[in-house]
């Protein structure tokens, strides 16, 4: 990294904190006040796409049902995880989820629920290719289907990784790189236009759509489709308006907090009940945690 790149990115850096002190009201408050708890919205099955801004399912006919918004309660997953999930009992509830940041943050989520699915552990449910693990949208569309049967009488959350970055297909060679793809676009290290960034990040959303269309389909109840939290792609940030990408946390505006409800029913609602909490006693080793986060652009 040059010394004008690292500036670039130090710079920006600084700016979306200082916007952050304003979205957090000087770090007063630990997530949005405005956002929803999911837990407490009406779903027997409710499907999670990570990063998916509203605008990206209200472009899109792929997907059936009758589509509103909500507003998370974070900007990203972990303050999405740690404002729904903390101290909760769930044990009415299966997670199924392709992100390793649940495990990541276990122990402080402190949350008891009936079964998680750690898809993203097993090394035969991950894509490898040029650098990049990350368990693709039919692989989560499987395992919570098996889930769904498996589990009837609990509520299912669906968590895929998709649209979030890796992009599943690369138009050019420049992005066909291991790191964080926006942190090297903003420092200048990425020699691709905004257009294309956006148009891979849509490409996205496209591959996925198909897969959780096959998962909604194939569900009885009240299905929703959401995201914990959505994705900038350039648009600037106020109070400071600086041009953002990603999803940093702490910054409550629109692209990032409004996000999908698509609500889609058939057959009839699950009878839920409340079962036993099943122990676990999965250990994934370090490496491998580290290494899919890192596929996902998490290099802290």
């Amino acid at each position: 990294m040059t010394f004008k790149s690292t500036f670039r990115d130090r710079l920006h850096e600084w700016l979306l904190r200082v916007n952050r002190l304003y979205h957090k009201q000087f770090y007063t408050i630990d997530s949005n006040p405005d956002g929803i708890d999911i837990f407490e919205e009406d779903w027997d099955s409710l499907v999670l796409l990570d990063a998916c801004r509203y605008d990206a399912l209200a472009d899109q006919d792929e997907l059936p049902g009758d589509l509103e918004s909500r507003v998370s309660k974070g900007s990203q997953t972990y303050e999405f995880l740690r404002a729904n999930f903390t101290d909760r009992d769930l044990r009415d509830t299966v997670y199924v989820t392709a992100t390793p940041q649940y495990h990541r943050f276990e122990d402080e989520l402190n949350a008891t629920f009936h079964d998680v699915i750690n898809i993203w552990s097993d090394d035969s449910n991950v894509w490898y290719n040029k650098g990049r693990q990350v368990v693709r949208p039919e692989t989560t569309t499987e395992h919570a289907l098996q889930a769904a049967e498996q589990y009837p009488n609990k509520r299912l959350l669906v968590h895929y990784i998709q649209p979030h970055t890796p992009f599943l297909d690369r138009p050019t060679e420049e992005l066909r790189t291991d790191s964080n793809i926006y942190r090297q676009f903003i420092s200048g290290e990425l020699s691709v236009d905004a257009s294309t960034l956006r148009e891979a990040y849509r490409r996205n959303v496209d591959i996925t759509l198909p897969h959780v269309a096959d998962l909604v389909e194939g569900l009885d109840g009240r299905t929703v489709v959401s995201a914990d939290h959505g994705e900038l792609l350039g648009e600037r940030l106020f109070p400071v308006p600086v041009s953002c990408w990603g999803h940093p946390h702490g910054t409550y505006v629109d692209e990032l907090v409004r996000v999908p409800w698509l609500v889609h029913e058939q057959g009839e609602r699950r009878d839920v009940t409340t079962g036993s909490s099943k122990t676990s006693d999965e250990e994934v080793e370090t490496d491998v945690v580290k290494e899919r986060l890192e596929s996902l652009g998490y290099t802290d």
